[in-house]
This record gives structure tokens, sequence and C-alpha cells, in this order.
């Protein structure tokens, strides 16, 4: 693919660069390491890779400040030491060589000390950070000085020609019931409920999570299109509502509209159209969506309805909350956090055909109120009890480890409060997975209530539409006459069971 794309490239396909770490067909591209063919013909090793990285950072910023590069000058001799698989190891140096069960303790210590230094990272500084001089030219830095007095009210607002510029970007979808969408200057937009339909609403907004404006939006739109699903509706329109943090008009546009194109990826397969919104200036980068969706009335799907000896069905695993605050702490696995955005990015749109196939009782989207947050509003509004198998719930990889680093969300010791609707919370508060009860979600799973005697048939539905970790939790069991007040409020309607 290098050649393939326009760059200089040796008769192997390795990228040429100077001793600058330049392309030299591009001056703009740079390239070290084993893609990198360099002049001095250095070997393909890990020796040279690192200490050639050390040189790109700075060139990187000498190259944006348009100043002198440094050159990258190799080392004249490296040790190479490779593993031969039985716990021996070969070393050459300088001509010579040997051999051992010695090199192979010196490759792994050599090894491990190199890797703790990026798994055991230093604890993440709360103080601000300020923006890097050297990146920034002169007519950067004097726009970012006047960063420093910002307007609110509707001087916040992101610019007319920035919001333009990003609305011809973005696809379009039409739909019949859309009168008036964002390609209008109208001052709303205008939709129409198809006879036979009602219209169900719902908005969610948040902070971004991690850094990339394109994956966020995705996640976001998803996030926010899960309450709609819920109800077994489809979804026909949003609005969306962005905070861009402060920035360059060049670098606010570019945000702006990687974090709708994001969304707009959620949104296509689903038909659902992106008819207007709000964006504006803020400290960090944020988004929402107000979700327009289409039912029939009769086939709504509730939060009540559960009936006695329902199964109870989750459809995506827990842990987000607890992953992300340890990635925000530099302490979660790359791989981690990977799964966790596929399971985020993972829609609940297939799984709606599922639910009203396998006459699903009641439902509900798993979010930010954690699992039993959203099971105890279920059941308050069946009059009901559920019984939850700690053991059937389908965990996130890392997710225990996490926790078990003492490392939850900010938002778990309110949702814990709900301990109270666990009759037996004493005595299963210390099990593994008891945190994971209160785990705020985002973007979650589908819980409902099927008829026990079609649970398997519906999980494998589930399954084959790419739930691979749906699961029957728990079942639905008559509420005690000692659990209904006066008042008929509920004390207490979820046991544990280990």
């Amino acid at each position: 693919w290098p050649a393939a794309s326009g760059l200089a490239v040796d008769d192997q396909g390795f990228i040429q660069v100077n001793e600058y770490l330049q392309s030299i067909s591009h001056d703009n591209v740079f390239a070290v390491g084993d893609i990198a063919a360099l002049p001095q013909r250095c070997p393909k090793s890990g020796v040279y890779a690192v200490k050639q990285g050390k040189i790109l950072a700075r060139n990187l910023i000498l190259a944006a400040h348009d100043k002198p590069l440094k050159k990258y000058k190799p080392q004249r001799h490296a040790l190479s030491l490779i593993g031969t698989g039985d716990k021996n190891a070969v070393a050459a140096y300088r001509g010579g060589s040997a051999q051992g069960r010695w090199l192979w303790w010196l490759k792994q210590k050599i090894d491990q000390h190199f890797i703790a230094k990026y798994n055991q990272l230093r604890r993440m500084s709360e103080k601000e950070t300020s923006y890097n001089n050297q990146l920034a030219d002169e007519a950067a830095r004097q726009e970012l000085a006047a960063l420093t007095m910002r307007c609110g009210g509707c001087g916040a607002k992101v610019g007319s020609s920035v919001l333009q510029r990003v609305m011809r970007k973005l696809p379009s979808t039409a739909r019949d019931d859309v009168l008036i969408g964002r390609d209008s200057s109208d001052d709303s937009a205008m939709i129409c409920v198809p006879t036979g339909k009602v219209l169900v609403q719902s908005m969610d907004y948040f902070r971004a999570f991690i850094d990339d404006p394109y994956l966020f939006g995705a996640i976001a739109a998803n996030h926010a299109l899960g309450d709609v699903f819920a109800m077994g509706a489809e979804a026909q329109s949003v609005l969306a509502l962005a905070t861009v943090p402060y920035g360059r008009e060049k670098i606010v546009e570019q945000s702006l509209y990687e974090l709708l194109a994001g969304a707009c990826h959620t949104l296509a397969p689903s038909g659902t159209a992106l008819i207007g919104g709000h964006s504006a200036e803020g400290a960090e980068l944020g988004f929402g969506l107000t979700v327009n969706g289409l039912v029939d009335a009769h086939r709504a799907l509730r939060k009540q309805g559960l009936k006695e000896g329902d199964a109870l069905i989750l459809t995506k695993p827990l842990g987000t909350g607890t992953l992300f605050a340890a990635d925000m702490r530099c302490r979660a696995r790359g791989r981690w956090i990977d799964q966790a955005l596929q399971q985020m990015l993972l829609s609940n749109q297939h799984a709606v055909a599922v639910l009203h196939e396998f006459d699903v009782t009641a439902c509900t989207d798993i979010t930010g109120f954690g699992l039993v947050g959203h099971l105890y509003e279920m059941l308050h509004a069946s009059a009901l009890q559920a019984e939850l198998e700690l053991a059937s719930l389908p965990v996130l990889p890392g997710a225990r480890e996490t926790i078990a680093m003492g490392i939850l969300s900010s938002l778990q010791p309110q949702n814990l409060r709900l301990k109270r609707a666990i009759n037996n919370h004493a005595a299963v508060s210390d099990c593994q997975d008891y945190a994971l009860l209160f785990d705020p979600q985002t973007a979650g799973g589908l819980l409902f209530g099927v008829a026990a005697e079609r649970a398997t048939a519906c999980i494998d539905a589930l399954r084959s539409k790419g739930y691979a970790n749906a699961s029957t939790i728990g079942r639905i069991m008559p509420l005690a006459e000692t659990q209904v007040s006066s008042q008929h409020a509920m004390q207490a309607p979820i046991t544990i069971k280990i």
C-alpha cells in the first residue's frame, strides 16, 4: 500500500526516508521502524526503532514550527537477542555470538523492563495543561490568546460559515415523512407522523470519554437511539446538540465535522435523518441527540408488563463504566478498551425485530443507572420481583480486573444507593461481580422479559443477529405481600443468586 499511495519505496516496498526520517517524495510524511528504508540501511530491529521514535517526536514539533529538523544518527553497534523457544536465547554483538539459558534470562529482564515503562504509567495529573507554544505560529498564538474571553448566550454558537461548510460535507438522508430538514433555512424542522403510528421521543447528551470525535459521535448516537429501540420503535429523525472545544476556526470546523460524520455513520443503517440541531463552543467536547421514533401504539414496548415466570435476558455485556474510568487513569489495557468500543458501537436496532417476534413483555436499555437501577424501574412498574443469577451476567473483558483494582465510575456511588432494592445485599456485596450490578453503561444492551419456554430460542435468534453475549440472567417471580407497602411502593424486589 505505501507504493500505491504514491510514496517512494525501495525494491522491497519499504518507505524510503532521508536522514531526518522524512519520506524522500513527501516531506510532510515521516516513517520509522520496520516500515522505513533508511539511507544508513539499519537492521529491522526494535533497538533502532525505539531511538528513531525520539527523533521522530522531536522532528514533528520542529516541522510544525517550520524549524530545521534533527538528523537521526544510528548507533554503530547494537545487541541482538533472539529467544529460541526453549528458555534459551542466542545473542550477537560486534561480530561475536553466544547462546544459553542465561541469555534467555537477560532477554526477559530487558523486555520486561521496557514493557513496564508503558504498563506502569505515572498517575494522571489533575492540573490543566496548556497548549504547546512550539506547535503554534504567530497567527495561531494571536487567535489562542483571544480564547481567554469567550462570550456566552448566542455568542457562544459555532460560526455560520463554519456550520454551513460542515453541513455541506455531511451525507443527506431523504425521508417522505421529513417535510423540512436541515437542507432548509427554516427555523424549525417539520416531520409528520404516518397514520396508525405514534411518536416516541428521547434525548441523551454527555461529555466525551475518548479523544476521537468521529468515534465519540458514532457511540453517542448509538446510545441515544437505544431508548427508542427499547420501546420497539423505528428511529425516524434526530436533532443534534454539539459542544466543540474552543479553538481556531479550522480546528473547530474539523472537530464538528468529525463528530457529526460519526453520528451520521451510526444513523445511516436505520435510515434515520439528521434534520437539525444546535452547535456551540465550550470547555470540552460534548454531544447528544433528540431522537424521534415511530411505532404502532399497540406494539410499543414499555418497562411495565413483566409477567410471573418470565426469563430476563440481557443482550450485551456489562463493564463500560469501570473500564473507561480505568482508561482515564491509564490503567486499562488497549485490547479491553477496543473490545468495549466494539460493543458500544453494536446497535440495538437489529434486536427490535427479535423482541416483536418473541412477544417480549417489557423492555428497557441498560445505561447510566446500571443494571439494578433499570431493572428496579421495570419491577416497580410491573409490581413483581426478580431473581438475578450473578454468575450468568455477561461481562466485558477486563472489567473484573479494573474492579479488582478498585477503579469504579464516578457515578457508581450514586447508583450504589439503590442497593436497598436487593433484599440480600449484605450476603452478596463481597461477591466478585456485585459492583457490576451498579456499573453505568454507555450504549448498553437491552434488558427484557420473555416467556421462559421461549428464552433459549430467543437467545439463539439474538446471537444470529450479532449479539454474541446475549444471556438469560434471571427470572421474574410474584411479589410477596410483605414487599408491598400501604402505598404499593416496592421494597427490595431483587434477590441475587450466587
